[in-house]
């Protein structure tokens, strides 16, 4: 299959970075703080400086069809839900439990492996279409399980936690590069070279580093009880999601390349944002933890497949 054969040779290198990563600090004995800060440089600098730049040159891109967030994130809400079911008639959670497995099937690693992928796979033009994704997606899959924690914790809303969560999405510094970005790309002005230059260097800095960064976290996780739970969710993510998405993407006549790059993040593996969302509720940490190593594993196959299966729309 030769198109599975040419986007394996284009994704594999990210992949071995992310092993690469994953190894310092599981066998090499980098030490956390290095990870910790590397980290921080990607989410704070590399990434939003990559994100600006591109998005500065929004006039000059092609346009992007909005429909694509009914597609992603009614995906989201179906898988949410069947989750949940999941959750309470197989494996008998409560309620916390259950949202926070289901937030596994649908929260992916969007910023540190899919803007990577995106512009290596799929080309910048693809980038608008991830960056939609990306402003909305903190928003509203937090607010989603914000929601469903505590209905099934009080049976009420805490408008409280979404005024937190709204105020924290905005001054996340990979949605404000592309708000601004964006913004700075409708007025049709371009970059001074110097800025332009300086942007441009940071940015092919972070994509490397954004993996080593991301497999050095895995590093932290291991593979350990209620493996059932993992896989599930796995299923979930890597294979119920992206079919779902296509599905729906289809039936919106979405244009190929919006259908294949909302496809792709539906078929990345868990993001780490929900192992800090099962601490924060104290439930399922063990699982989870463990879902972001096999998801990852798995997606090194499994996304590069269902990209070449997208390829014609």
């Amino acid at each position: 299959m030769r198109t599975f054969e040419h986007i394996v040779a284009l994704t594999a290198p990210l992949f071995i970075l992310v092993l690469l990563g994953y190894g310092m600090t599981r066998w090499a004995g980098w030490p956390k703080p290095v990870s910790d800060s590397l980290t921080r440089f990607v989410f704070a600098v590399g990434i939003p400086a990559l994100l600006f730049r591109l998005m500065s040159g929004f006039s000059r891109l092609p346009p992007v069809d909005p429909r694509l967030l009914i597609a992603f994130f009614g995906s989201c809400f179906v898988v949410f839900a069947l989750g949940r079911f999941i959750a309470l008639r197989v494996f008998r959670m409560d309620g916390v439990s259950q949202s926070v497995f289901a937030l596994g099937g649908i929260f992916a690693n969007n910023v540190m492996l899919g803007v990577p992928l995106a512009k290596i796979a799929l080309g910048e033009a693809s980038i608008p279409v991830v960056s939609l994704v990306l402003v909305f997606n903190a928003l509203t899959l937090w607010t989603l399980v914000t929601i469903s924690v505590e209905w099934a914790r009080h049976r009420t809303m805490s408008w409280s936690g979404y005024v937190q969560a709204v105020k924290a999405v905005l001054t996340n510094p990979v949605v404000a590069s592309i708000l601004v970005g964006t913004a700075w790309g409708l007025t049709a002005t371009p970059l001074p070279a110097i800025v332009d230059g300086t942007l441009e260097l940071i940015g092919q800095a972070a994509i490397p580093l954004s993996l080593i960064a991301l497999g050095m976290g895995l590093a932290e996780y291991r593979i350990s009880e209620g493996w059932r739970v993992s896989a599930t969710i796995c299923v979930l993510k890597l294979a119920l999601q992206p079919a779902i998405v296509y599905l729906l993407a289809r039936w919106l006549a979405l244009p190929p390349l919006e259908t294949q790059a909302i496809v792709m993040l539906a078929s990345l593996p868990v993001g780490a944002n929900v192992y800090l969302m099962s601490r924060q509720f104290d439930t399922l940490g063990g699982p989870i933890a463990a879902s972001l190593l096999m998801s990852t594993a798995l997606a090194a196959a499994t996304t590069p497949l269902i990209l070449a299966l997208t390829a014609g729309g």
